[in-house]
């Protein structure tokens, strides 16, 4: 018999025998129910010939199943006042819905009907084929998010998480509805599968649920990794683009989602831009004027993860804007931050996650987390103790090693004039786009 474990008063986890692993958080006060199915596979694992395919997969399996059309599962939940929506990421692929309590069965037969029978017909490949081209130029049209797929590249050089999770026009043309098959029955296999739920559910009802609605399983519970990364050497680029502005990210790789570290990481990149009263949002754009939009960003990953600010500025003033994020980033690296800025920064941070805590959707993802990256569950109050318990000498380190102006990896898309030394040729483009989690 399977064994269920209380992680918290309300929290419980289940690994079925060869099947998946299933989670849920009961949330008092609460009519509706989000829940999710996770595939652990993501754009990381496609291969370089194959780029695309995970998210292609994603989109197919919405185009009907063996016993609903692409229409009859669009209604089921909408027609119930509910919400189904899917993504693919670096390492993942999730459907999930939200849905009234009451409709939490409708909602678990649609997500496994999605995951387990599609028909993945080749006429349907064709159409979505072209969406999926559509979604790769409209990226390609958009320089705020080509950027960050741009910086990816070159951030990670040959390693999959460089690659973009929509492929590119070339892969996706090339990608065969045989391919598609290979994936599916490679990758969905409910022995890997992830379920969660978190709202007004009970964990002995979604318990039943899944096993009345999951296949059977060959008992194989290898999920797929990808090989750790060597980042590139820090190179500064600007990519020629008809654009009113230049388009600017900078940034370094961090340690994977399970370093203790990230903690520390998450308050550095929150005190440089994470926010209006935050370093670079103050300097760049309220004291010079130099930028509307400025922020930093972290993501971290099973084998690695980065960190970087992006900003949007004129061609004329791209270079100034850049010296001066280099040199704030400077400042840090070389003082680190002071007790009381960390203090006020810690109280910011955990603010953001409490308040962030309080979407039955936050929950349901933090509750996939767990399980995707063999992660302790934590309480909130041991988030907050972990966040209080960084230290200004664990700070300092991280903005030393990471934060320094010269590990910086720098691009720019726009206009000539901007933000870099070099310049590389738009062709360049079409090998770089699709964002870090599409739907």
């Amino acid at each position: 018999m399977p064994e269920t474990v209380q992680l918290d008063d309300r929290v419980y986890s289940t690994r079925l025998d060869d099947g998946p692993r299933v989670l849920s958080e009961h949330i008092p006060g609460l009519r509706s129910v989000a829940v999710g199915i996770w595939v652990p596979w993501g754009a990381s694992h496609d291969g370089a010939e194959r780029m695309g395919a995970a998210h292609l997969l994603e989109h197919m399996i919405f185009k009907g199943t063996e016993r609903r059309s692409a229409r009859e599962i669009a209604l089921e939940i909408e027609g119930i006042g509910g919400a189904l929506d899917a993504y693919t990421s670096r390492e993942h692929t999730a459907c999930h819905a939200r849905v009234l309590d009451e409709h939490l069965p409708m909602a678990v037969d649609v997500l496994t009907d999605l995951i387990f029978h599609p028909l993945l017909r080749p006429e349907d490949l064709e159409l979505e084929r072209q969406v999926i081209l559509e979604e790769i130029a409209g990226v390609e049209d958009t320089p705020e998010e080509l950027v960050f797929d741009l910086h990816a590249a070159a951030l990670w050089d040959d390693h999959p998480y460089g690659r973009p999770v929509l492929g590119t026009a070339d892969t996706v043309r090339a990608i065969s509805r045989d391919d598609l098959e290979t994936l599916w029955r490679t990758a969905y296999r409910p022995e890997t599968c992830v379920v969660a739920a978190a709202g007004n559910v009970s964990h002995e009802a979604l318990l039943e649920l899944v096993a009345r609605n999951f296949p059977n399983s060959d008992g194989n519970k290898e999920a797929p990794s990808v090989p750790e990364p060597t980042p590139a050497a820090p190179e500064t680029v600007h990519i020629r683009r008809d654009s009113a502005q230049v388009h600017i990210c900078l940034g370094a790789s961090l340690f994977p989602r399970s370093d203790p570290r990230r903690y520390a990481a998450i308050l550095v990149s929150t005190a440089l831009g994470g926010g209006m009263s935050s370093r670079l949002f103050q300097r760049v754009r309220e004291e010079l004027g130099l930028a509307y939009t400025v922020y930093s960003y972290q993501s971290f990953y099973d084998r690695g993860g980065h960190a970087g600010v992006y900003m949007a500025t004129r061609s004329d003033t791209a270079l100034r804007a850049v010296d001066e994020v280099r040199e704030e980033l400077g400042e840090v690296a070389a003082n680190g931050m002071s007790e009381e800025e960390l203090s006020s920064i810690k109280r910011q941070t955990k603010g953001q996650v409490v308040l962030s805590l309080e979407s039955s959707s936050a929950r349901l993802q933090r509750l996939a987390g767990v399980a995707l990256y063999g992660e302790p569950y934590l309480k909130l109050d041991e988030i907050c103790a972990r966040i209080d318990a960084v230290s200004e000498a664990e700070v300092a380190r991280i903005c030393r090693e990471h934060y320094a102006p010269e590990r910086q990896t720098i691009i720019s898309l726009g206009p000539d004039g901007g933000a870099a030394a070099q310049n590389r040729d738009p062709v360049r483009l079409e090998d770089s786009v699709g964002n870090s989690e599409k739907g």
